[in-house]
């Protein structure tokens, strides 16, 4: 089953929208809405919700809005002039007309949505993040809030494509190792060539390759019994997409994207 992606449009201003995850308000903003934080970009999706965003750390934390608010509690105690941010890189929802948000600008924004609880999280999948296995562990505590896995419904936005994405053998087997059960490295990466649809391309350079973070993932979520079907990548890079994406690859500024769902 093919899943549409669509271009909608706010005040002239272009942002992604997939089919799959249709029943729930979400976007996939792009460079256009920069520097709008998600405070604003919440009204767009829906005018009655809450935002909530992070300090993202490429980690694999991930909070709900309560557990964010025991955070910033401890922090201002500590340093009661700062207006911070938990540092975690996945939100979870609690309840209705919470807006959970990712930014991103190479990284893969994953927006997941359970079709029967109608909660939602949002999950920023760097490469460090995908090694950590952030989307299991996302997908893992909405089953421990009843999610059953074929209600999921799972988005990934725009990031740097596999073709265009070059790194070390060593990140490439630090991220295979989350896919491939294997510890040496050589190894790791010979068995990701030889998957099916691999995540890894060849590159020129000696001691490198490419890498597809967005297809790992997805094969941390079929591991899971995630079907195909439930998961869409949206057909862009943001690397290769100038007109729409910041990319840090391309740029090297500290600019991102913000991608969003509101829980129903």
């Amino acid at each position: 089953m093919m899943h549409n992606w669509y271009w909608r449009s706010w005040q002239q201003k272009p942002y992604l929208a997939c089919s799959v995850l249709e029943a729930f308000p979400h976007g996939f903003f792009t460079q256009q809405f920069w520097p709008s934080y998600p405070e604003d970009l919440t009204q767009v999706l829906h005018p009655d919700a809450s935002g909530y965003r992070l300090r993202q750390v490429h980690g694999n934390t991930v909070l709900t809005p309560s557990e964010i608010a025991t955070v910033l509690a401890e922090i201002q105690v500590e340093n009661p002039d700062d207006s911070p941010l938990a540092a975690a890189d996945g939100l979870i929802s609690e309840e209705p007309l919470q807006a959970v948000w990712v930014a991103s600008a190479d990284c893969t924004p994953v927006l997941i949505a359970d079709a029967k609880t109608g909660q939602v999280a949002a999950v920023h999948a760097g490469w460090r993040g995908t090694a950590a296995k952030i989307v299991p562990q996302a997908i893992a505590r909405l089953q421990a809030s009843g999610s059953k896995i074929p209600d999921l419904r799972i988005a990934m936005g725009p990031a740097i494509a596999g073709e265009v994405y070059q790194v070390s053998t060593h990140t490439a087997a630090e991220v295979g190792a989350s896919i491939v059960a294997d510890t040496e490295q050589q190894r790791i990466v010979d068995a990701l060539h030889q998957l099916p649809k691999s995540p890894l391309f060849p590159d020129p350079n000696p001691g490198k390759v490419r890498l597809d973070v967005r297809r790992v993932n997805a094969l941390q979520m079929e591991m899971l019994g995630i079907a195909p079907e439930q998961i869409a990548i949206a057909p862009y890079c943001t690397y290769q997409t100038p007109d729409n994406f910041f990319s840090y690859r391309r740029q090297k500024l500290k600019k991102v994207q913000w991608s969003g769902i509101v829980s129903v």
